[in-house]
């Protein structure tokens, strides 16, 4: 069995009890008074002083390094605090204290505490006094009287707060009245009285006077620090390394930097208390500032993975769900379309380039959404002024949800039609049709605005025409039908839903999109819950001992878990993007696999957004720490492009006899051994169509729905198969495209992960067919459980690797160190 040995990146080992937080790396303890101890929810007692919760507004040195050094101590108990103003009783002259010392605590960090008289603050994070040149692990620290400097010997432990520093950065405080170096927050200054940047004030009480404290929870020099640790993380060989195989390599600067760095702009930042209107209209702001961003908005629309990459980026921030779907509508769906159809005259596009007029897509009807072939709009050719007449013949043929409002300014369509001539109907074609102007909507149009849809609000609509003219060059033609000027038509495909699929091609990219931005809400979802996993502290197993959540099994599994999935989703991406803009013979298996493909990411990615949210409890419930909003948008991933279900079961209809399984031969490998893990997925595959093909074959041919019916749940257990077999593909090939060794280990681990996370439900079939034997199903548990065990030291660097722009992680507070801070600055600044 192969075992991972990596220094492990997370600050705490799993299992192992979590120390209560230095000073020096918990600068949101300042905020208490003195006397507090510990976690700043915890309110029991320590030592039998009652600590107490005081928020902050702002700390005075804001850490947003991803990890820490762990502190260890010789015992749980944490040393008694001393200095209460409210405390009464007398303290005992000295407290020998095992655990470290912490903000408004005396002691020293080894563990000896010498506390003073009751009632006077000790010494805490911003008091002045001198400190040595290295950190060390067993400083000691002498507190001295209210108001009066404390002696700080080998490490900062007082200053490090306001210095920004770490155990391993050598740091010097001042004396008294002098600032103790604050690369943090270069305005801010510790005077003689306490004060910190002028806004807020440290009392005699020692707390943080927040009435006054109007600077945000992460400033210039924030924002700056926390780039610094991101460089710095990012520029480590195995990040880098993961980074490069999962954002196309060396073309990673052309499809995902412009994205990622449109995001990192204050215009894409958060936005508290905005209507479903206001949501609406912010998204055709951001649509005008991604447009302005663009050399060339045709070449966009004319490129796969550019176009999916934007949805990628996109769908991660607040209303990203509402700018995906105007972003794809415009340049995939309309502007796309007119590209595709380039027979006839040229087109001016500069009014849809430009953004003069919004462009949107109408195909669906109220009454026929996946069975848009059979749509009822129809296109009829006027012989005498040789243009047509688009006409919506009853309430159900009404085209359903488009943004046709006047919300955004003016909108042009491409609307798809049934083509009438001489009586003759010749299938469903696109016909480009304006719809409103600066002053509302045009003649022979009708438009109502639908209810709100929560998770993504735009401006859907009901449209519907009452014999509306249209210019002859309204009808979008190209190699799959034209029309003669003597008004003869003339179709190399004989088939109207092969016309119809032509039309409408750009629902395939459009698929693609749509998983693109269910990967990118993933992958940003789970970063948040991992990070939070490490800066959240719940009491430990032992009194006075504080673990993060990370450190619990039940917590870490369940992320990992999800990351092992949230990697091969993004690979599979990746994988059929590139089959998709680099097609070969196969085209018709490649456009099964990308709707296969959709299903499969996006049902995921409702699952796993939906795990990290719930990681993360109550926090996560409010959009400022932007979970909440991304299982709701992943539902329209569900279900755009076509519902999930549906194009599975086209796929499976598909896949019974037309598709061939190739197992190997049954061997003896090991478990540990992906391709052999991976084989077992296609043996799976295997079963699952046979048992289709003898539902099939045994079910009476005079009655096909009965025969689907019966056959439909084996045919889908195959094609869900199948899309994890083509997932662990994408992920085994990856795997063979790194020589960084350690690299290669985490990979290894996440795919073995990913694939007995995928056979478990086999289990009993490959058990009962001789693909495992007793043994081996006994064991599937234990190995499952030690790969898991194999990579909690590393989730941070797994989840470092999705390449978050630092600016978009400043502004949720969950991924923040000091989380509750960052918080309660939110809630206390956006008032009604």
């Amino acid at each position: 069995m192969t075992v991972l040995t990596v220094t492990p990146d997370s600050p705490t080992a799993p299992g192992r009890p979590h120390p209560p937080r230095p000073a020096e790396t918990d600068p949101a303890a300042a905020s208490r008074p003195a006397g507090a101890a510990g976690n700043t929810e915890d309110t029991s007692t320590a030592g039998g002083g009652a600590t107490t919760a005081a928020g902050s507004s702002r700390p005075p040195a804001e850490d947003t390094t991803t990890t820490r050094p762990a502190r260890t101590a010789a015992s749980a108990e944490p040393a008694r605090s001393a200095g209460n103003p409210g405390d009464t009783r007398t303290a005992p002259a000295t407290e020998t204290a095992t655990g470290p010392a912490r903000c408004g605590t005396t002691g020293s960090a080894d563990g000896a505490a010498t506390a003073t008289t009751a009632g006077a603050p000790a010494a805490g994070a911003g008091d002045a006094g001198t400190a040595g040149d290295a950190a060390t692990a067993t400083p000691t620290t002498t507190a001295g009287s209210a108001g009066s400097p404390g002696t700080i010997g080998g490490v900062p432990a007082a200053a490090a707060a306001a210095a920004g520093g770490t155990a391993t950065t050598a740091r010097t405080a001042g004396t008294a009245g002098t600032p103790a170096a604050t690369p943090r927050n270069p305005a801010g200054t510790w005077n003689t009285a306490g004060t910190w940047n002028t806004a807020g004030t440290w009392n005699t009480a020692g707390t943080w006077n927040t009435t006054t404290d109007t600077a945000g929870p992460a400033g210039p020099a924030d924002t700056a620090d926390a780039a610094d640790a991101a460089e710095t993380e990012e520029s480590s060989p195995v990040v880098a390394d993961l980074i490069r195989l999962l954002f196309n390599g060396d073309d990673h600067d052309r499809v995902h930097a412009p994205w990622r760095d449109m995001i990192s702009g204050e215009s894409f930042r958060h936005r508290e208390g905005l209507s479903p209107e206001q949501q609406t209209a912010l998204a055709y702001e951001r649509l005008h500032t991604l447009n302005r961003t663009l050399a060339s908005p045709e070449d966009l629309a004319r490129d796969p993975e550019r176009l999916a990459a934007l949805h990628e980026w996109a769908a991660i921030t607040h209303g990203g769900g509402s700018l995906c779907t105007l972003a794809s509508i415009h340049y995939n769906l309309f502007l796309g379309s007119l590209l595709d159809h380039n027979d006839g005259p040229p087109r001016d596009l500069t009014p849809y380039t430009t953004l003069e007029r919004t462009g949107t897509f109408l195909c669906t009807e109220l009454a026929h959404g996946n069975d848009a072939g059979n749509l009822q709009t129809t296109a009829t050719l006027n012989p005498r002024t040789g243009g047509f007449t688009l006409h919506t013949p009853h309430p159900g043929a009404q085209k359903f949800m488009p943004n046709t409002s006047t919300t955004g300014g003016p909108k042009t369509a491409v609307v798809a039609a049934r083509l009438l001539i001489n009586n003759t109907d010749h299938g469903v074609y696109l016909f480009l049709t304006p719809l409103t102007d600066t002053h509302g909507t045009l003649p022979h149009i009708r438009v109502h605005r639908l209810p709100h849809r929560p998770g993504a609000p735009v401006d859907h609509c009901l449209t519907s025409f009452d014999h509306l003219p249209l210019p002859r060059t309204a009808l979008l033609q190209a190699h799959h039908g034209r029309l003669t000027d003597d008004n003869t038509f003339h179709s190399p495909l004989g088939n109207r839903r092969k016309r119809f699929l032509t039309s409408i091609n750009r629902v395939t990219t459009g698929k693609l999109c749509m998983s693109a931005a269910a990967v990118g809400a993933t992958r940003a979802a789970l970063t948040i819950a991992v990070r939070y996993s490490h800066h959240r502290h719940i009491t430990g197993p032992r009194p006075g001992q504080h673990t993060p959540l990370h450190a619990h099994r039940t917590h870490h599994a369940r992320l990992i878990t999800a990351l092992a999935t949230a990697y091969a989703m993004t690979l599979l991406h990746r994988t059929v993007t590139h089959q998709h803009t680099h097609p070969t013979p196969d085209h018709p298996h490649t456009e099964r696999l990308i709707a296969i493909t959709k299903a499969w990411i996006t049902w995921q990615a409702r699952t796993l957004t939906t795990e990290a949210r719930e990681r993360c409890g109550a926090h996560a419930l409010f959009s400022v720490n932007a979970l909440a909003d991304f299982p709701h948008y992943t539902e329209g991933t569900i279900t755009a492009e076509g519902d999930n279900l549906v194009i599975w079961t086209k796929a499976a209809a598909e896949m019974i006899f037309n598709h061939t399984t190739t197992p190997t031969p049954p061997e003896p490998h090991d478990l540990t051994h992906n391709t052999h893990l991976r084989n077992l997925l296609a043996h799976a595959e295997h079963l699952w169509q046979t048992r289709a093909r003898h539902a099939l074959r045994t079910t009476p041919t005079n009655d096909p729905l009965t025969r689907f019916n019966t056959a439909s749940t084996p045919a889908l257990r195959m094609v869900e198969t199948h899309a994890q077999l083509q997932a662990a593909n994408a992920f085994l090939t990856t795997i063979n495209n790194t020589t960084n060794p350690t690299t290669h280990h985490l990979l290894t681990h996440l795919c073995r992960l990913f694939l007995l996370t995928q056979l478990t439900p086999h289990t009993t079939d490959l058990l009962t067919t001789g693909h495992l034997t007793p043994h081996q199903t006994q064991t599937l548990h234990t190995l499952h459980d030690h790969t898991i065990h194999t990579l909690t030291p590393h989730t941070t660097t797994l989840t470092n690797a999705f390449h978050l722009p630092t600016p978009y992680l400043t502004h949720i507070p969950l991924t923040h160190p000091h989380h509750l801070t960052h918080f309660n600055h939110h809630i206390t600044t956006h008032q009604p």
